[in-house]
């Protein structure tokens, strides 16, 4: 029965602060309370950590769409997560299209100019594919994690400080407003009471009275004491944990510069890869008999060879490739020949030139020039081009 007293009394309490805090609320934006406006400096700090938590959503769910675009898999992998199970492993999109180029390679056959370019550019497919998961471990793990505790752990904590500390300030306004009303009601009664009243019974009841509203005036001063220390020391606690915000930024910028790495890591990897690749597919250009034939047909040696073919074939599009004899006399002499482009070639980099299929260039030997390429020129445009796009003109 006590404890049921206790809990009546208790929700009794709560719900007269809930209203007192309403109604001060409601005067408020009304204009007919005042309101105590917190510190400049307490105001700065909760404009800031409301900025950082605005800001890191929106970094974090942006991260989120570029490591994984696909909105199925970032619900799957939410999921997952919120069910605290381990997310089944799953083919990337580079590692799918890796597989489904060496699968069509090998049907065509490894011996055909297509199938062979197939194989070699799904294996790199994989290779980048794998870039990419460990791309988004790192990123997920030293980046996306300590953004993602900040917003469901330290802003949640200062979310909570920040309520309290509103409570408070609602708490505060109203005792004073009860204070000041209690001062006016008994300065009115003074006024009263020192006029003259005929008849003894008026003048006891008033002085009754009187006693009465200066017995809640006083209880109405030490409510406010009450409240005014405690607004005070939350305001203490809510400063203490935005001041920490600070902090909270030079982490993530540890985190960013971790981010910025590890993208940095991939990007090179991905270069790399497709480099290798591009030097891959120069070793076999399109000197293939054509896949339609259903002829295997032994591949072009590697353009490190000093021999390009052993002897002229022709190909399905009547052009024939330079004898050997031809490549080596214009190696070893100081002069010039026009050549013909086999096929397109695009530019590595800024030391090599970019040539267009069955155009004619001029092409020299350079003193020191890897045995894989010749120095073209076209027009003003000069740079490095691999022999094996080249058929050297009579």
């Amino acid at each position: 029965m006590n404890i049921m007293d206790f809990n009546v009394k208790k929700l009794a309490a709560d719900a007269g602060t809930f209203l007192s805090r309403a109604v001060q609320f409601t005067e408020e934006k009304l204009g007919q309370a005042e309101k105590t406006e917190l510190d400049a400096h307490l105001e700065n700090l909760l404009g800031k950590a409301e900025c950082t938590k605005t800001w890191t959503e929106k970094i974090m769910k942006q991260t989120e769409v570029l490591l994984q675009p696909n909105p199925n898999a970032r619900i799957e992998e939410l999921v997952y997560e919120k069910l605290d199970r381990k997310l089944p492993s799953r083919v990337n999109n580079p590692e799918l299209l890796g597989q489904y180029m060496i699968d069509a390679g090998t049907e065509f056959g490894p011996g055909t100019a297509y199938g062979n370019a197939l194989i070699k550019c799904g294996e790199t497919q994989k290779r980048i594919g794998t870039a990419d998961r460990e791309l988004i471990q790192t990123s997920a793990l030293n980046f996306l994690t300590p953004l993602r505790n900040f917003i469901e752990g330290d802003y949640k904590t200062i979310a909570k400080e920040k309520k309290l500390l509103q409570n408070k300030r609602l708490d505060l306004d109203a005792a004073k407003t009860r204070l000041k009303k209690a001062k006016t009601a008994d300065t009115r009664a003074s006024q009263l009471n020192s006029a003259r009243l005929e008849g003894d019974n008026i003048m006891v009841n008033f002085s009754y009275m009187l006693n009465f509203l200066h017995v809640k005036w006083l209880k109405s001063e030490q409510e406010l004491r009450i409240t005014q220390s405690e607004f005070d020391r939350q305001a203490e606690i809510t400063r203490l944990l935005l001041e920490g915000i600070s902090s909270t930024h030079a982490h993530h910028l540890r985190c960013l510069n971790d981010f910025v790495e590890a993208q940095m890591t991939y990007y090179a990897q991905c270069y790399q890869y497709m480099l290798d690749l591009q030097k891959q597919l120069g070793s076999f250009p399109s000197s293939y008999h054509s896949n339609n034939s259903q002829t295997p047909v032994a591949p072009v040696p590697s353009a490190s060879s000093s021999v390009v073919v052993s002897s002229p074939l022709t190909s399905t599009s009547g052009l024939a490739l330079s004898s050997p004899s031809s490549i080596t006399d214009l190696k070893e002499s100081s002069g010039s020949r026009k050549a013909r482009v086999l096929y397109d070639y695009d530019a590595a980099n800024s030391s090599e030139l970019s040539l267009l299929a069955d155009e004619v260039i001029t092409v020299f030997s350079v003193v020191g020039m890897d045995s894989d390429w010749l120095m073209g020129e076209r027009g003003n445009q000069k740079g490095r081009v691999p022999i094996t796009y080249l058929e050297l003109l009579n």
